[in-house]
């Protein structure tokens, strides 16, 4: 394994960790052993609190918030929490607060008096203004590369990083979507980006809750199998807000219903068919949530040796740059 050695960024240097990388708080996956495991590896991990379970905030705050030794945050989608979710969190003491797919401002001033770092995920240049306006210590910029959910209509991280860190100076920016090795660290660090969020890669962890067919669904996975889409949330029942579809890899149900979200919402029958194919083991009990860059994954290490082993390779790459 390469070794690191640090690259300062004022992401780093806000949050006193060692690399400029931090976990994606992906609903489910991101449990308390993996973001845990981030943060000891000296990047910042975070616990993906989705939509406020108490039961599984429960169960998985304290071990990180035990385990974690280093700073640590959670994630929540602001589309669909209450205010004591999140209050419920801050008794846990976390380093930040990371709110996704919604308005943050109701919940802005508590995670301030919390004490806790407020960083605020964006994915077009309307939400970056009011995410500065409301005075994000950290604003993440998702390019629509990313695995799971995301803008219908939003931008490639390459063109959108660049415009939010200038829109959003001096307030650092994370890069997410599409980066799944050093080399994506590297390239986000050059567009100005203060650190990357990364997400696909540390699904396929040894800390990842995950089962083990997803990890290796990840590793065999790759980018053109991977396509954004409402088709599979319309089949879930899922409460998410329209202006947001999710990027997956292949399943049997988006072949049968591509192109036809309104007849599938319109037929329950349809829908009923798929929960009858999960609850019969004839369907992924989830959709495999993927992003653009899984080609790159080719293996299940654990998350803390993942941090140093990005950020040696960000290293490598920015030196290679440097010498051309």
């Amino acid at each position: 394994m390469m070794v690191a050695m640090a690259l300062s960024t004022a992401f780093t240097e806000l949050f006193g960790v060692r690399h400029p990388i931090a976990l994606a708080p992906m609903g489910g996956s991101a449990g308390g052993a993996l973001a845990a495991a981030v943060s000891r590896g000296g990047g910042l991990g975070l616990l993906g609190g989705g939509t406020g379970d108490r039961d599984w905030l429960a169960r998985e705050l304290p071990i990180v918030a035990e385990g974690a030794g280093t700073p640590w945050g959670i994630g929540f989608l602001t589309w669909g929490i209450e205010v004591g979710a999140v209050e419920h969190a801050l008794e846990h003491n976390p380093g930040a607060v990371l709110l996704s797919f919604g308005d943050p401002s109701p919940f802005a001033e508590r995670i301030r008096r919390a004490g806790a770092a407020l960083i605020v995920q964006v994915t077009d240049l309307e939400e970056a203004r009011r995410a500065v306006d409301l005075g994000a210590d950290v604003i993440v910029a998702q390019g629509t590369e990313s695995g799971g959910h995301g803008a219908r209509h939003g931008r490639s991280t390459l063109p959108f990083v660049p415009v939010v860190v200038d829109l959003a100076a001096p307030v650092p920016v994370l890069a997410a979507g599409g980066i799944a090795d050093g080399r994506g660290v590297a390239a986000v660090l050059a567009l100005g980006a203060a650190g990357a969020l990364i997400g696909t890669r540390f699904q396929a962890t040894t800390e990842a809750l995950v089962p083990a067919s997803t990890a290796r669904a990840i590793v065999q996975g790759r980018g053109a199998d991977t396509e954004r889409s409402s088709v599979l949330d319309t089949a879930r029942g899922s409460r998410w807000p329209s202006k947001y579809t999710a990027r997956t890899l292949g399943h049997p149900f988006l072949d049968q219903w591509r192109g036809r979200e309104a007849e599938l919402a319109a037929d329950p029958q349809a829908r009923q068919a798929y929960q009858d194919g999960v609850a019969q083991g004839e369907l992924p009990a989830l959709p495999l949530w993927a992003g653009e860059a899984v080609d790159l994954i080719n293996d299940v290490p654990s998350a803390t040796d993942l941090v140093g082993s990005l950020a040696a390779q960000a290293e490598e790459a920015l030196a290679r740059a440097g010498r051309r």
